[in-house]
């Protein structure tokens, strides 16, 4: 049953003076203290506002008790979890330093040992508690990088030709229905809803019955499981606003509840989506100096001082002479393609490139050519064809070759081979072309994306390209490459000239973001976050393959797809984990290949192994609802080796054929998988 929660944007909710009046605590630190922090040059103590509000709250950060530690103290003084504090009254303890024959005193000098926390600081610690866990054992850390081994492409398990067989006799049933149910809709049917697909007063229809069928007779029967309305911060839980439909998804009622969920959907990789905390501070404080907006186009009026310092400060992160910052990821790159390629270059691209780079590709007019998903064998036949043959009809050289690949793709949940990549690129001299979306941040010991991960210097990358939306709490993106790159796509870039300029604000979130990363502020918290989103992918992709799912992507990647195939299963296995009050994204056509729906979780530093555990029980129980366990064990998630048997996992095939052992599909038990969980997650996963 949906749980009834108080609504934090409502007047009526429960929340502390302090707060519905709108007051924060002010800040007490010393400007000359930070003032190196974002620059070397000294600034006015105006200027300084934001940047003291990130200080006072590293200070505040060390002068607390952990999360973890409240929770332990809170339960040796003998407070059960699931007693408000309203309903329990503790004494506060005081040790007095009176002395006998002292009776002038009325009020003698008293030490106090233990104070019970108030309501509003119960409060406090569980909103904050709700956006970042605490972290449950300093074990549950892992560094990601790369073993020195070449990057193999993950095996793909195949389900039985059963349910594959059925997913393509649910499509043709479903297709089926739909136009049976247009047939007599358009005729008997409730007018309303056919008259827009029908010749009005001599005006053609905008999207006739063939071009909405497939949002009308398949996406409206699952229409509940996407864009579900939310409130509130996404961080560790996240808060849906509970709905109905009464007519078939066509549309909603609100119910008035909310349900607060695991977040298991939202791109926060580093736990950075908080409303508390130094970069929350530092924003508030920003708003007070620079307001909401820029209100003018980067190449107009709306270049600020927090602009370029991001820009420099990001530069300096993923290792680039330069870098310029645009307000939308998906402009990022659909605006610069333009302007790095024209009518006579070419523009290689992987065939699971993001929608951003397909767009921008094409409004540059450049010859497009895609190879297959990370397999470095059809990229160099590829680059030898179009090398040997030129341009179309005239066969004359190409003014430039861009190949673009992606350094995390969202849909698989894979690596791109950049070792195999690079030594093509040293080869053929092509310019390479590195989107790290969902890579910067997420991935290598220092978070800086995939270069990072296989230790290699971006130098040997032309142009790399992220999105600030998801490992930095923010949103927009960059372009960082050598100077003379970065100069031309500020002359010409189309988002420079016409678009908005990003909120200033949101730089600010950038930057405090950037600095907790890199340890600037709040030294350690930055290592930690980046080691728990290593433990925690590693941790939850074995846990899922011991189950018996079938698992995309690399070991490493925080993008971790289940496959579903069967259309039916998607709002089947969604609605079933809101029941577990756990949040998923389920993805299909088109998106994904008609017979390849899945799920996907995205895991995030803000999630403890505790989440994750319950996660596991989620699935485990929905899988056997809705029969999802297809695995083989061929792409993991095996039973352990007898004892006495040491190879490692490249052995173990040459030892199974050698010994006669077959591999039997994994079907492990959620308490099997908790035990071993911390232990394996840690070794090469097999």
């Amino acid at each position: 049953m949906p749980r009834k929660l108080a609504n934090p944007f409502s007047t009526s909710s429960a929340m502390p003076s302090s707060e519905k009046a709108g007051e924060r605590r002010p800040s007490t630190s010393k400007g000359n203290r930070i003032s190196q922090f974002f620059s070397s040059s000294p600034k006015s103590k105006d200027h300084m506002s934001a940047q003291q509000a990130l200080f006072a709250m590293q200070q505040q950060q060390q002068q607390q008790p952990t999360a973890t530690q409240q929770q332990h103290q809170t339960q040796a003084n003998g407070v059960p979890a699931g007693i408000s504090p309203a309903s329990t009254s503790l004494p506060i303890i005081s040790l007095s330093t009176a002395v006998a024959g002292d009776h002038n005193s009325s009020e003698p000098p008293t030490t106090t040992l233990f104070r019970p926390k108030s309501a509003e600081e119960m409060e406090k610690n569980r909103r904050a508690d709700s956006q970042f866990g605490p972290l449950c054992h300093s074990s549950h850390l892992y560094v990601s990088k790369s073993h020195g081994v070449p990057l193999e492409p993950p095996i793909e398990d195949e389900p039985p030709y059963y349910f594959l067989l059925t997913t393509y006799i649910s499509y043709l049933l479903l297709i089926l229905v739909g136009h049976i149910c247009d047939f007599f809709g358009k005729r008997f049917g409730d007018k309303k809803h056919y008259d827009s697909l029908k010749v009005q007063n001599g005006y053609a229809p905008l999207n006739d019955d063939f071009d909405s069928f497939y949002t009308r007779r398949l996406k409206m029967r699952l229409d509940d499981c996407f864009a579900r309305p939310t409130i509130g911060v996404p961080g560790r839980y996240i808060t849906l606003m509970d709905r109905k439909s009464n007519d078939n998804n066509r549309s909603y009622q609100y119910t008035g509840t909310y349900t607060e969920t695991l977040n298991m959907s939202s791109y926060n990789y580093l736990g950075f989506a908080q409303s508390d905390g130094p970069c929350a501070d530092a924003v508030e404080e920003c708003v007070r100096r620079y307001g909401v907006t820029s209100a003018s186009p980067r190449a107009d009026a709306g270049t600020t001082d927090l602009a370029l310092e991001v820009e420099r400060e990001i530069a300096a992160f993923v290792g680039k002479p330069d870098a310029m910052v645009f307000s939308m990821g998906y402009v990022t790159n659909a605006s610069s393609f333009p302007a790095l390629a024209s009518k006579g270059c070419l523009i290689i691209s992987d065939e699971l490139n993001h929608a951003s780079i397909r767009i921008g590709a094409r409004l540059s007019n450049a010859v497009i050519q895609s190879f297959k998903h990370n397999d470095m064998y059809d990229l160099e036949r590829v680059l030898r064809e179009n090398i040997s043959q030129g341009q179309p009809r005239t066969h004359r050289p190409w003014k430039k070759i861009l190949v673009v690949v992606e350094g995390l793709y969202s849909m698989e949940g894979t690596m791109c081979d950049l070792p195999g990549i690079l030594s093509l690129k040293q080869k053929y001299k092509f310019y390479l072309f590195v989107d790290e979306a969902h890579s910067i941040g997420a991935l290598g010991p220092r978070g800086r994306s995939v270069c990072d991960y296989f230790g290699i210097d971006p130098a040997e990358v032309d142009i790399l390209m992220g999105t600030l939306t998801k490992s930095f709490g923010a949103n927009g993106g960059y372009i960082a490459a050598d100077k003379h790159i970065i100069d031309k796509l500020r002359s010409t870039n189309a988002s420079t000239q016409y678009g908005e300029a990003p909120s200033p604000c949101v730089l600010m979130q950038i930057l405090a973001s950037l600095k907790l990363i890199t340890g600037e502020l709040c030294p350690g918290q930055g290592e930690e976050r980046l080691q728990r989103i290593a433990f925690n992918s590693r941790y939850l992709r074995l846990g899922l393959k011991r189950l018996g799912y079938i698992v995309y992507g690399h070991d490493d990647s925080p993008i971790i797809p289940i496959m579903l195939y069967n259309p039916g299963k998607m709002p089947a296995f969604s609605r079933e984990m809101l029941k577990r009050n756990i949040s998923v994204v389920v993805v299909g056509y088109p998106a994904t290949p008609l017979i390849s729906s899945r799920a996907r979780f995205c895991v995030s530093a803000a999630h403890n192994k505790d989440d994750l555990d319950r996660l596991l029980a989620a699935c485990n129980e929905v899988a056997d609802v809705i029969q999802l366990k297809f695995s083989t064990g061929v792409a993991g998630g095996l039973a352990p080796l007898p004892a006495g048997v040491d190879v490692t996992p490249q052995q173990e095939k040459e030892w199974r054929r050698a010994s006669g052992v077959p591999v039997t599909p994994p079907r492990w038990t959620v308490d099997d998988i908790v035990r071993c969980g911390v232990r394996d997650a840690k070794r090469p996963l097999r």
